[in-house]
């Protein structure tokens, strides 16, 4: 019975596929739109180049697209997060406007609420499905851990 506590609820695979659609859906967007005209004037604000623009605009999609896959949730959510660190940072030291920095910051805590969520109530979704299945062959079906072993997230 107190085993289960530990473990978190367990999450519904429907409403995990819409909230990753959505986040990647939003990323997506906002990585196309770095490549329209109309952040020239702020890209040109940070002073490194437009490069820079180009280079945000990609982080940001391939941020999205790893989001939607489900073995690079976790790394599409930490680009993404570092992807919000950074334009909070820039905002605030080098175009010298914190109160912009308020939208950025706001999606970095999103991220990393939504990874942080996700991980301590993974259990075994991500690796046999929805549900608190575990395969007959496990070695272990009371545990915290899975057939291929600890920590796998």
């Amino acid at each position: 019975m107190f085993e289960q506590a530990g473990r978190g609820e367990p999450r519904n695979a429907l409403s995990e596929w819409m909230s990753r659609g959505a986040i990647a859906v939003f990323f997506l967007a906002v990585g196309l739109d770095k490549f329209g005209h109309s952040w020239v004037k702020f890209f040109d604000q940070v002073g490194i180049g437009q490069w820079f623009r180009y280079f945000t605009g990609i982080v940001e999609i391939a941020g999205g697209i790893l989001v939607l896959i489900p073995a690079t949730v976790g790394l599409g959510l930490a680009l993404l997060a570092c992807t919000m660190a950074s334009a909070a940072l820039i905002l605030i030291f080098v175009i010298h406007r914190p109160q912009d920095a308020v939208f950025s910051g706001a999606l970095l805590i999103g991220l990393v609420v939504y990874w942080w969520n996700r991980r301590t109530s993974l259990g075994t979704l991500a690796i046999y499905g929805s549900g608190d299945r575990r395969p007959a062959s496990s070695p272990s079906s009371s545990g915290d851990q899975c057939a291929a072993g600890p920590g796998i997230n």
